[in-house]
């Protein structure tokens, strides 16, 4: 048995064992009772009666060893803003805010909504709330106001804390006005609004509401703020799950068992040592940006950059000059943001000395396989795809490089990360899948620490959406397909909910659009089941050429889109093969860069595409409108 698998192994065969020994890697200030509490599944407490606090893990106690170290490296091509912050530095910022809350009257339990651009106050903000007990809720920044107004009724917020403006690719988002309107149309209003002036925009201030941070900064300097001890079990933080629809989904943290996963996976999957530089391209409104931004980096000991900007401005290079000039060990990123790369001069892959870097991880959609080979050779570095998502917290499937760097296979993620009780299973019956077949990605009872502990509020939400699925079989349902193949890989398929039923056939939307993705004339592709009156569904690729003049002309386009059927038909058969395949020059996605494939299909279909608010740009969705005219 390899190394990582005798570890993962152990991981639930001794789950006791195992996760008592990784919680000796943060300080507790009172032991925890007992590791794991699963006497009322599908809920799961985990270092039950222990008492930690994340902002001291993360902070306080580097200072004797580390104090002059940077922490918190902040690079904004937007407004041409590079600063530095070494962990003392950051410790008495995160004290000021800290101190600040404390004087808006925000005590333990209270929440915190924090709707900010990509600045340090942001950060401050979100390590300043765990310091003093308080439970924050990031939303990600410039959210339209019916959005953020249905976050604030939910997680009924004492202070919010914002900015004047937030900007994006050179273009300044007033962040202000869109606040103001959701506290108007919400029904829970905040006693006080902090406010970060970076003189974007104009900021007026409600009178007796909204509070000027410089202002406070400055009043409460020298002030000492200690750590509150928090239970394990006691929540963290809520984030919204992005695209949701109706009443928003807040999944729920918990203290103690997120800081131990964090400070185990920096070791046993990103191979982080204290000291090191990683840079995460995310956003903190995202669950990447709060694990391996904020909390994740610094739990080691490492630095931690923070960018605001876009992969390409000022130039295609600007994510590998960072690398160069801060030394940066490890990188993190979407498979997204290097698909935009990839239309990019190849050139800039090579200008910038990259000897620092040893690694990049890719995660947040399936990593296709044509984007793996290009950035791999492209930068001449290993390149490591994970699976997770919002509620995990954490990798769910990893290649562990820090327990042994076993093969990569490209198109999949790796292997169950330890602590996961991965299945597949079938969608029917609930029994597990034998190898090659494809079922449902599960996780059976208890879910490992730093996993959501339960819907924001709604503990029935969390029992009926998560764990009643799949029938005859108490497990957590990622609503993903999948396969697990002899040697133990994952591969994922697509969301359960994204499967075509093309004349009695189920097919996966992945499927279709990675075998679209290996033809070298596609940059990106978006695949979605379309009614059809003979068939039930058929399916439609929307497809952006790496070359434009592959589709010039109506002869091209078609010539183009006849390659494209016949790669389908050789790779997966005739009965996958799209119906058409269109061309524009962008798919619309969330700001996390998610496809939002479900506005693709009403589009499709006629129907109205619903709540737009979380997509990037607009002009997208009529662009595909236009290719079906």
């Amino acid at each position: 048995m390899t190394a990582s698998r005798a570890l993962h192994a152990r991981s639930l065969s001794d789950p006791a064992g195992f996760w008592a020994e990784q919680a000796a890697r943060i300080d507790w200030e009172t032991p925890f009772e007992r590791v794991l509490d699963d006497s009322r599944p599908p809920f799961a407490r985990w270092f039950v009666g222990g008492r930690t606090n994340i902002c001291h893990n993360a902070i306080d106690r580097h200072l004797s060893a580390r104090a002059d170290q940077r922490a918190l490296v902040y690079v904004s091509t937007e407004t041409d803003t590079e600063r530095t912050y070494t962990y003392r530095e950051l410790h008495d910022e995160v004290t000021r805010m800290a101190a600040t809350l404390q004087g808006l009257g925000v005590q333990r339990g209270d929440r915190v909504l924090i709707y900010m651009p990509m600045i340090p106050e942001a950060m401050f903000a979100m390590l300043a709330c765990t310091r003093i007990g308080a439970v924050h809720s990031v939303v990600f920044g410039g959210f339209a106001s019916v959005s953020l107004a249905a976050r604030i009724d939910d997680a009924k917020p004492r202070v919010i804390v914002s900015a004047d403006a937030g900007s994006r690719a050179g273009k300044v988002v007033p962040y202000k006005p869109l606040l103001d309107e959701a506290i108007r149309l919400a029904g829970h209003h905040p006693e006080k609004v902090l406010l970060v002036d970076r003189k974007l925009a104009e900021m007026p201030l409600v009178s007796g509401r909204d509070q000027d941070y410089a202002a406070w900064r400055d009043k409460v300097a020298g002030q000492a703020v200690p750590c509150v001890w928090m239970e394990s079990s006691e929540p963290s933080y809520v984030l919204y799950t992005s695209g949701t629809t109706g009443k928003p989904k807040g999944v729920q943290r918990d203290t103690g068992g997120y800081a131990v996963a964090l400070a185990t996976s920096m070791e046993n999957i990103f191979c982080g040592k204290p000291g090191d530089t990683m840079f995460t391209a995310s956003d903190i409104g995202w669950v990447v940006g709060h694990s391996y931004i904020v909390y994740g980096p610094l739990l080691a000991g490492m630095t931690t950059v923070m960018y605001e900007g876009t992969p390409i401005r000022p130039d295609g290079a600007i994510l590998w000059k960072i690398v160069e000039q801060y030394g940066v060990n490890i990188m993190f990123s979407a498979p997204t943001a290097i698909r935009v790369l990839k239309k990019q001069d190849p050139a800039l892959l090579k200008r910038h000395d990259l000897s620092s870097l040893r690694l990049l991880f890719l995660a947040g959609e399936p990593l296709d396989e044509p984007t793996a080979r290009w950035i791999q050779g492209g930068i001449g570095k290993p390149v490591v795809d994970n699976y997770w998502q919002t509620e995990s917290g954490w990798p769910i499937i990893a290649i562990q490089r820090g327990v042994e760097a076993l093969p990569p296979k490209l198109g999949s993620p790796g292997v169950p990360a330890y602590g996961y009780d991965l299945r597949i299973v079938d969608e029917v019956t609930g029994e597990e899948c034998p190898p090659n077949t494809k079922g449902v990605v599960a996780i059976d009872y208890p879910l490992p620490p730093g996993c959501m502990s339960t819907v924001w509020g709604d503990d029935d939400r969390f029992i009926r959406t998560y764990w009643s699925a799949v029938p005859n079989r108490q497990c957590y349902s990622t609503f993903d397909w999948g396969i697990r193949d002899e040697d133990g890989y994952v591969f994922i398929l697509g969301r359960t909910d994204d499967v075509i039923n093309v004349a009695g056939h189920r097919l996966g939307t992945r499927e279709i659009e990675e075998s679209l993705s290996s033809h070298p004339g596609v940059a990106e592709v978006a695949v979605v089941g379309v009614q059809d009156a003979l068939k039930g569904q058929v399916a439609m690729g929307f497809c952006i050429a790496r070359d434009a003049g592959r589709t010039a002309t109506e002869a091209d386009r078609m010539a183009f889109e006849g390659e494209l059927m016949k790669t389908v038909e050789q790779q997966l058969g005739a009965v996958a093969r799209p119906a058409r395949v269109f061309f524009v020059n962008a798919l619309p996605k969330t700001r996390s860069g998610k496809l939002l494939r479900r506005a693709i299909q009403a589009v499709a279909e006629g129907r109205d595409p619903g709540d737009l608010t979380t997509i990037e740009d607009p002009t997208a969705l009529e662009q595909v409108k236009e290719s079906l005219a």
